[in-house]
């Protein structure tokens, strides 16, 4: 059985009578990599800054490894926080940042030495010890900020978006580190982000959040392959929404009038009249010349935008906009061919239409 290295109960936080966070609750895995996804003003900094002490909490509690430091003072608690604009002392060299969370406690200078060229080589920045900030990238920033969070070998570190301000490139390489470092040292991350990107690539698992509440816990295949809301499904990753009801259900199958047309789906319970959601996801998308059996629109291309490692697809079906993704440029297409599109059966993701949605 996993154990827990947080947990948090009944947690709610107001601003002047607002309630920011809602009744939420989450138990954290050790050495799990746990991501905080939501757009912005949802609550996942105020949870972050919450379990760091930043911030005091309205109601609720909040326990590392057992030990309740809901009212605890930052510096008593096992965690530590990489913010997004890195806070690095701009007077002090790499190794004093690094090293000053430790001199704070007063460990001796031998420790701190040995401690800091471990670091240093554990983030790639041997050489750059006496260097000032000002002399480092925006990578190099950011690396030595990860490793001042580290050194002190926390229970628990936090991240605060600290990868918006590079480049997309430098971005995606951050990215791969750093989930490569957590796996190493077995440390529990938790991670502040609003990229779907980021979520997705390097987590464990995420909690996608909405208005201070959690819309779904799991784990990155099953979030984006089986949303259990609307939300979510548009919130991670492109989608294709048809709206419709339930016509006939058979054993295997299930037929629903979609518009003009009548869409098979696979049985999951629902029942005649049922209203659904169809979510169509844009890879998932087949084109062709010659119409299918099942599950076949017509419609005429109006984009066609090649990016050099998908093709993306606009085609309008009566006046809906359709978006289809294929990985290079092999199929040439031109704008206002009718072609049709049809999907396999077991791609659609498909929920009972919630109207509070809408």
């Amino acid at each position: 059985m996993k154990k827990v290295v947080l947990k948090i109960e009944h947690l709610k936080k107001s601003f002047e009578k607002k309630e920011v966070i809602k009744d939420f609750d989450l138990d954290v895995y050790e050495g799990e990599f746990l991501t905080l996804l939501g757009s912005s003003g949802c609550g996942k900094t105020t949870i972050l800054r919450a379990i760091a002490g930043l911030d005091s909490v309205t109601e609720g509690h909040i326990y590392i490894e057992g030990k309740e430091v809901t009212d605890l003072d930052p510096k008593y608690r096992e965690v530590n926080t990489i913010f997004q604009n890195y806070a690095l002392f701009p007077l002090m060299t790499v190794e004093e940042n690094i090293g000053f969370g430790l001199k704070m406690k007063k460990v001796n200078k031998q420790e701190i030495k040995k401690r800091v060229s471990e670091m240093l080589e554990l983030v790639h920045l041997q050489g750059y010890e006496k260097r000032k900030p000002s002399e480092l990238s925006g990578g190099e920033q950011q690396r030595v900020s990860i490793a001042r969070g580290l050194i002190n070998n926390p229970k628990v570190l936090l991240l605060d978006e600290p990868l918006s301000a590079l480049d997309q490139k430098l971005r995606k390489s951050m990215q791969l580190e750093l989930k490569q470092l957590q796996k190493k040292l077995g440390i529990t991350f938790i991670y502040v982000t609003h990229s779907q990107d980021e979520a997705l690539t390097m987590s464990d698992r995420i909690v996608l959040l909405k208005d201070g509440v959690i819309e779904q816990v799991d784990t990155p295949v099953k979030i984006y392959e089986h949303p259990k809301s609307l939300y979510t499904a548009q919130f991670l990753g492109d989608s294709n929404l048809f709206q419709g009801d339930v016509i006939e259900v058979e054993k295997d199958y299930t037929r629903v009038k979609v518009e003009d047309t009548t869409l098979k789906i696979l049985s999951q319970g629902f029942e005649v009249g049922d209203s659904l959601d169809i979510i169509l996801r844009p890879e998932n998308m087949k084109t062709s010349l010659e119409p299918s059996k099942d599950n076949v629109f017509q419609g005429k291309i109006t984009e066609q935008i090649y990016d050099g490692a998908v093709t993306n697809l606009m085609v309008r079906v009566n006046k809906k906009k359709i978006n289809v993704m294929y990985l290079g440029n092999d199929k040439l297409y031109t704008k206002g061919q009718e072609i049709y599109l049809t999907w396999d059966i077991e791609d659609a993701i498909v929920l009972k239409r919630d109207y509070n949605e809408e």
